[in-house]
């Protein structure tokens, strides 16, 4: 289809355009096929998303949303049909454009601007500009919101001049965004004092809820792979609810969180059967332990599954990666908690970590830098297979959470990460242990810190060879050398 030949042939609905999946499973974008009125089913979804948080979270109405929402440059495939991330179709979509402007700070101009730091300025100092209308504040996903925060952290100071001044710098050179924030963007010296004030003293901790008072929970999806910024987030956040309100792929929007301020570790999502037709794979010790497909009503609570999808967009019994495990039942529909993609795996013998039981080792070992003004920022991991046996590498950036007083990073040694190396491996499977202290078949795990901005510069690279901001993750690296996908 993306080829030449008519999608007509192959469905009585004509492909509108092909989705870019993010990536981040096999190094390289998939092409999803999809159909005009499925933006209608992705409307559909969005639509009940604040009838449900209005059951737990009064006054949303009385504010909106600090949101960081961004596009990437969309490209034709040799059939003529657009290709692009899921995100930017739908923000460029007459559905997202009717309801922008009452939905978030951001300028509509600044979330289609395709320059990823030049969006960003512009919805930051809108976001600052509009700072006590925000009751709730989000990204798609959270390592997104992360980044917005370090972004603040770089540029307050430029930030704080615009709005002293009421002039957008010119590192914001697009005419359709500065048209855009002007209207928003006026003198005003004593945001900007409060601003210098709340950014120059190097205390970060609660910096959200100090800038913007009135937020009420981080709306952003902490399950998976971004789990492991839950705890980093909290502090950016002075411990704020985090809802996971959605659960949506490249190939279908799937369901929603009916609970959303549950725990993030008890985040389970009810899917919903118009939005395509969803079968289950039964799995077992992470692989598929049958051939049968199990219906959406025939599921067993308890068990886990790898999700298959048929979609109107012309995939049939597609295998999306992830697997679920079912919890419980909202009335007659089966509940589900995402528990790993399924090809996310370190390995060296018979072991097999799956990417929750990474996070979990890792925020044990984590705890062991708190008494030295330390927190994991962010990782990754591979297996390195130059050494015989192989063995595990983690890859840790750390960012300094002391107040004024603090000894910061700097005092995170070698034998604090020794020790951080130990309480990994004992918080990993049986199975690794025995081949770790028994076989001697795996090597010591080992704990490499890079230096501060490694994530980001990671973040900017994938972007700059065409990778979606706001479907960006990070995953454990596919080889021994190191090469991590560019999405």
């Amino acid at each position: 289809m993306a080829t030449g030949p008519p999608s007509s042939q192959a469905l009585g609905t004509p492909i509108s355009e092909f989705l870019l999946s993010s990536g981040t499973s096999g190094g390289d974008p998939k092409l999803i096929p999809t159909v005009k009125d499925e933006l209608d089913r992705r409307q559909l979804l969005y639509s009940l998303l604040m009838p449900v948080m209005n059951q737990f979270v009064p006054g949303l109405d009385k504010g909106t949303g600090l949101y960081f929402l961004f596009v990437r440059s969309e490209t034709k495939t040799p059939s003529g049909l657009p290709a692009r991330p899921v995100l930017t179709s739908y923000y460029k979509s007459d559905h997202f454009k009717k309801h922008a402007s009452n939905t978030c700070t951001s300028p509509l101009a600044a979330i289609l601007c395709a320059d990823v730091f030049q969006s960003m300025y512009a919805q930051m100092v809108s976001g600052l500009c509009q700072r006590h209308r925000v009751v709730r504040a989000g990204t798609v996903f959270a390592s997104v919101l992360l980044r917005a925060i370090q972004f603040l952290q770089q540029h307050w100071e430029q930030l704080a001049a615009n709005i002293e001044h009421g002039e957008l710098s010119p590192c914001v050179s697009d005419p359709a965004v500065r048209a855009a924030v002007a209207g928003i963007l006026q003198p005003d010296h004593k945001l900007a004092q409060f601003i210098r004030t709340g950014c120059s003293n190097g205390d970060w901790a609660g910096i959200i809820v100090r800038i913007w008072p009135n937020t009420k929970y981080l709306d952003t999806i902490v399950t998976g792979s971004m789990a492991q910024y839950f705890p980093i987030l909290r502090y950016y956040s002075g411990d704020l609810p985090i809802a996971s309100t959605k659960y949506v792929s490249s190939e279908c929007p799937l369901g929603l969180n009916l609970h959303p301020m549950c725990d993030p570790s008890e985040v389970s999502y009810t899917i919903m059967p118009n939005l395509a037709y969803f079968e289950f794979l039964p799995t077992d010790g992470g692989v598929a332990a049958a051939t049968e497909l199990v219906e959406l009503a025939r599921v067993e609570a308890g068990r886990e599954y790898e999700v298959v999808v048929t979609t109107y967009g012309g995939l049939s019994r597609y295998r999306v990666g992830d697997v679920l495990r079912v919890t419980g039942f909202h009335n007659a529909a089966p509940r589900f908690r995402f528990v790993r993609r399924s090809g996310a795996l370190l390995s060296v013998d018979a072991d097999k970590t799956d990417e929750t039981e990474l996070q979990r080792a890792v925020e044990r070992a984590s705890v062991l830098l708190r008494p030295h003004g330390a927190a994991v920022l962010d990782y990754t991991s591979r297996v390195c297979t130059k050494t015989i046996p192989g063995h595990y590498v983690v890859y840790w950036e750390l960012t300094a959470t002391a107040q004024q007083g603090g000894v910061g990073t700097g005092s995170v040694d070698g034998n604090v990460l020794d020790r951080c190396c130990l309480e990994i491996e004992e918080a990993l499977s049986y199975v690794y242990w025995v081949l770790r202290v028994v076989d001697g078949a795996i090597r010591p795990l080992e704990i490499r810190v890079v230096r501060p901005g490694t994530f980001e510069e990671l973040v900017n690279l994938a972007v700059s060879q065409g990778a979606s901001m706001g479907q960006y993750k990070v995953t454990p690296m596919r080889d021994g050398l190191g090469r991590h996908p560019t999405s």
